[in-house]
């Protein structure tokens, strides 16, 4: 069935559309001049419309389906006359839109995945080879946050080549790699053979990285057995089981400081342990013990805050959510640092070697590479 207008009527400060499958839709005149087709470049696709040129009480002088049957106003002022696709404004209808229940991407996670890990993992060259086994990583890593490259070369800085199919390589003042390894008087955590709470990295930013991707070139020592958790899955347990405690987790921001000894910058920012979307659904998990600076939330939530970011951080280590795995020569792995959670069990620096090199990728890249490769 093509969908039509079937009748217009001016409402106010819009346009009611009937259609010819029984919706409705409102267009306010103000959102329609802005939307004129030809408010935008043509070749940049850029708006070139300055909004701020015409009054608020903008209105049609007349509207009409033309004869090419596209919606034809001529406005009151600016002499000028728009023609919109009938199309384009059912696909952007906000009034349908805003009616439409909101279904998550995200598959969510606990530690049932631990038998069944091989449906995130995919061999290397078949992503370097093959467009669909691309989609396919990058589909693991938006849906579900987690993906494990498998059979990668483990020559040092070897992961660019597959991480350029995705896009641009976010550079942090770690450098690009960086360097996972046991080294004297590290300046991070992650450069000692200690355990590893599950956390996020660079929580202190004001936009964390939104992947990492861990390249495991040598892993021969005693221990260090790698661990994840679905940080959305921990939230969504949380709201549905422990309202209030979800509310804090929202509501109220914690602290979280670098420091770095080795860096003359201070980098400090305030967050809610969980952000969520327009939507309501989840967007970002900010949990680092190790990174997290005095609390100086009002004296009245300090102890609700304390509670729940226990409770939180007791979940996000509980055996119903964590996946445990051992990272071998060669693989990548890859996951939403804003959702996934990982950490890494002691190792013993004496048994043998373990170094892995760690990029970073933002988020908009995975989402926008994805939408582009399945358009």
């Amino acid at each position: 069935m093509t969908i039509n207008i079937s009748k217009i009527s001016q409402n106010g400060s819009g346009l009611d559309i009937e259609w010819n499958d029984g919706e409705k839709s409102n267009f306010n005149f103000m959102w329609l001049r802005d939307n004129c087709p030809t408010a935008r470049d043509k070749d940049s696709r850029h708006r070139m419309f300055n909004l701020l040129e015409v009054s608020t009480n903008i209105s049609p002088k007349q509207f009409k389906i033309n004869a090419e049957g596209k919606l034809e106003i001529e406005w009151n002022e600016g002499n000028h006359i728009s023609y919109y696709d009938q199309k384009w404004l059912r696909e952007n209808c906000y009034t349908i839109n805003n009616k439409k229940k909101y279904i998550s991407p995200y598959i969510l996670w606990n530690n049932s995945l631990n038998s069944k890990l091989s449906t995130i993992q995919i061999e290397h060259d078949e992503i370097m080879d093959n467009k669909k086994s691309l989609i396919k990583w990058l589909e693991l890593l938006h849906y579900y946050g987690i993906a494990i490259v498998k059979n990668a070369p483990i020559e040092k800085k070897s992961a660019f080549p597959i991480l350029n199919k995705i896009g641009s390589i976010r550079e942090t003042f770690f450098k690009t790699p960086f360097e996972v390894i046991n080294i004297p008087k590290p300046n991070n955590s992650a450069y000692t053979a200690h355990a590893l709470r599950n956390h996020m990295d660079l929580p202190w930013f004001e936009t964390p990285p939104g992947y990492q991707f861990l390249h495991c070139l040598i892993n021969s020592a005693e221990g260090g057995q790698s661990s994840a958790v679905d940080g959305f899955a921990v939230a969504d347990y949380l709201k549905t089981n422990e309202k209030e405690t979800f509310e804090t987790l929202v509501n109220i921001p914690l602290k979280f400081k670098d420091n770095d000894y080795t860096q003359e910058s201070i980098r400090s920012f305030h967050a809610p342990a969980i952000t969520l979307t327009k939507d309501k659904d989840f967007n970002d998990i900010r949990f680092s013990v190790a990174t997290m600076d005095a609390l100086d939330c009002h004296p009245n939530d300090m102890e609700k805050v304390y509670k729940a970011h226990h409770k939180f951080g007791n979940l996000l280590h509980d055996d119903k959510f964590v996946i445990r795995f051992r990272l071998n020569p060669g693989d990548i792995f890859s996951f939403n640092n804003r959702r996934v959670l990982h950490g890494r069990t002691a190792f013993n620096p004496n048994s043998g070697h373990r170094h892995l090199q760690g990029y970073y990728i933002d988020r908009d890249e995975i989402i926008g590479r994805l939408n582009f490769l399945k358009k």
